[in-house]
């Protein structure tokens, strides 16, 4: 993920170049940047969650259709868990906690903050290929396999809250050591 940021950073224009004459420039625009990229991120992260709940809908809308209404509590929950996540992802306001403050994190703390943002993308990979094992409606009881994605979304959500434990981490660290 850090490639993003470096890859960001390779397509400035001109006037961006130029600023990094400015002296204390660079350091302002580099966490603009490492901002954008986050947020990109972010947002990457939250449409392919939003990608698999619209999946998960039209295989509730098969149910709808065959007139297995029983099966849509399940699905519901886990549209509304899907929903959460997806949400919680998208608008996160760290970046402006002192995430990206130069003195308060360097590349070592934003690897581990990226290692978080491909694992996440690494588990969405695995609940898709589990959503794609939702029954067929008739052929038999999806409860099974829709409790299998629910648990799923929990533990993605649980690793979310664990990167925004690092981020907080980091910041009140960063905090601390400017102090001393």
């Amino acid at each position: 993920m850090s490639n993003g940021y470096e890859e960001a950073r390779a397509q400035r224009n001109v006037l961006e170049k130029l600023g990094e004459k400015i002296p204390g420039y660079r350091g302002f625009q580099d966490r603009e940047l490492r901002r954008d990229v986050d947020r990109l991120q972010r947002e990457h992260l939250s449409s392919e969650l939003g990608r698999l709940k619209g999946v998960l809908r039209d295989r509730a809308r098969s149910y709808t259709d065959a007139g297995k209404i029983g099966a849509l509590t399940g699905f519901d929950r886990l549209d509304r868990q899907l929903d959460g996540l997806s949400q919680a992802v998208r608008f996160a306001d760290y970046g402006a906690t002192g995430l990206f403050d130069a003195v308060k994190i360097g590349e070592a703390e934003l690897e581990r903050v990226y290692q978080f943002d491909l694992a996440l993308l690494d588990d969405i990979e695995v609940f898709e290929a589990m959503a794609a094992t939702v029954p067929a409606p008739g052929s038999e009881d999806p409860a099974p396999v829709l409790d299998r994605l629910q648990q799923a979304v929990r533990a993605l959500d649980a690793e979310w809250k664990k990167r925004e434990t690092v981020i907080s981490n980091i910041v009140q660290t960063g905090s601390a050591g400017q102090g001393a």
